[in-house]
Parts: C-alpha cells; structure tokens; sequence
C-alpha cells in the first residue's frame, strides 16, 4: 500500500509504503468503543465524594424529646432527610478504570488507522520541523493542506517550534508516535503522520 507524501509546503516528496496489516484492516466499531470506553474510564479522577450519616459532624444528643412536643419524633440530626444529614447511596472516591487486553487495545489502534486510510482522511508529510515557533506561518501552511481540524503524529519527540506553534491552532493537536490513540484519532477529521511517525507506529504495532 503507498501514500504520497508531501512538504508542509504542499510541494510533493515522493511515497512511502504503509503495512497493509496496520493501515489496511477492515472496520471494526465494536473494537473501536470498547478501546474509546477504555480510554475515557481511565482518566476519570474518581474523586467525587459526599458524607454519609457516619460522616456528618456534629453532637450527637437527641434534637428534643420523643413525644408532646407535636413534631415527628426525631432521634438524631444526622438522619438523610433532614437538612445538613447525610447523603444516601451518595458517590464515594473509587477509580472508574477497567481492564481491556493488551491485544484489544493495539488492535484498536489499528483499526482508527486503517478507518483513517479508508475514508481518504490519512495524510503522509515528509517532517513537522520548524525553524522558528510562528503561528500565523504555519496556519497558512495548514490552511493551504486542508488541515482544519488534525492531529498530527511525529516520531520519538515532537519538535519544540512546531509543537508551540500549534498550541495556538483550535482544533489541532501534535502527540509523538509513543502518545497516539484511538480516542485522539477519531475526534479529529483528517490524521497526518510524518515518515518518522510511520516508522515508529510499525514498529511499536509489528
């Protein structure tokens, strides 16, 4: 399988071969939102916490006596149907992670890939390497690509200009090869992977 490759000039810069075993897999939306299920678990803080009836400081005398006084008979302040009592069945601090295989997970990796090359959405440049960290320079170039909205991968370690040059780009984010992910593939339109990137991706999913 070949792509073509280009500049960030939009000048052409040859092909590149793509591993039809990583960029040519057939789709599969189940693997797919098991790995974005995976994904979005994982980075939940799990911190949300309320008091329960245990938790609820205070003193612990009975608010007035059991009969005479005219009101419902009440035998502490902590109950969960007063103001200030605890919460019932409330959330405690727990981790929302869940376990998915290691295979599941790389071949998900896989499939937003290949879904990328399939819908025609996956674009090969020669290198994301800047001389200077200019904005405007670079949305120009983007503009010119058709990058609106894309998340481009790099090799081993993205190039400082480039990546503080994008930081200021809506709707664009850089990751080296070692960070892509399914979940950061596919909430972009278009995916760009430099050579370096393609090497890597190989080798990490071979």
């Amino acid at each position: 399988m070949k792509a073509k490759v280009v500049t960030l000039e939009n000048k052409a810069s040859g092909e590149v071969s793509l591993n039809e075993g990583i960029f040519g897999l057939p789709e599969r939306k189940d693997i797919l939102h098991r790995v974005v299920n995976w994904q979005l678990a994982k980075r939940r803080a799990g911190t949300h916490l309320v008091k329960g009836r245990s938790d609820v400081g205070g003193s612990n005398k009975k608010p007035f006596k059991q009969k005479g006084t005219g009101n419902a008979r009440r035998g502490t302040m902590y109950a969960t149907q007063h103001r200030g009592g605890g919460i019932v069945m409330g959330p405690k601090v727990r981790s929302h992670a869940i376990d998915l295989p290691k295979k599941v997970r790389a071949l998900g990796l896989k499939v937003a890939l290949s879904a990328k090359q399939a819908a025609g959405q996956l674009f090969v440049i020669k290198d994301a390497d800047l001389k200077s960290p200019k904005t405007a320079d670079l949305a120009k170039q983007f503009a010119a690509l058709g990058f609106s909205s894309a998340l481009i991968v790099d090799g081993a370690e993205v190039n400082v200009n480039f990546k503080k040059a994008v930081s200021n780009l809506k709707h664009v984010d850089v990751l080296p090869a070692q960070g892509a992910n399914v979940y950061d593939i596919l909430r972009h339109e278009k995916l760009v992977l430099t050579e370096a990137a393609i090497q890597k991706l190989e080798e990490r999913l071979a």
